[in-house]
């Protein structure tokens, strides 16, 4: 089943449960599947899915940020919002799986003590291999932590 038709079901489900709010935000990230179909023309990957919903979460994120703190009714809305899509996202990794993934990309570059120097080439190995399972900016965090040696 793909991400379109589960955002569907649960959007039927609000809908006849009434929930105005949760049918309000899965139709809009519907909206943008299909928005992403259409430009595809053809049927989406999950990984392309999965994007969109980054995509979503990260636009809902700079919102609740730039919203004045005085406008509740932005900051709850945007925070429910924030619920609902991530139970559509895949899950993250960890700083923990990151630290991995970059003791495996240190021993296939032969590097033994990792400088700053070094953080180029790491990132440049490691960010195809956890591309849309870890935000880059954990990821390029980690990488800065190991290169100064924390």
């Amino acid at each position: 089943m793909s991400k379109m038709d589960e955002v569907r079901a649960e959007m039927v489900a609000a809908m006849k449960s009434g929930d105005k709010q949760r049918k309000d935000v899965l139709s809009l990230l519907l909206s943008e599947l299909k928005a992403k179909w259409i430009d595809k023309r053809a049927d989406l990957t999950e990984a392309e899915e999965n994007e969109v919903i980054r995509r979503e979460i990260k636009q809902t994120k700079e919102t609740l940020e730039t919203s004045p703190k005085d406008r509740e009714d932005i900051i709850s809305r945007c925070r429910f919002a924030l619920s609902v899509l991530e139970e559509f996202a895949p899950k993250e990794m960890s700083d923990d799986e990151i630290r991995d993934a970059v003791r495996k990309i240190l021993e296939a570059l032969s590097i033994g003590t990792p400088t700053s120097r070094d953080r180029g080439r790491i990132m440049k190995e490691l960010m195809p291999q956890v591309k849309g399972r870890a935000d880059g900016a954990a990821v390029s965090r980690v990488v800065a932590e190991i290169c100064s040696g924390k």
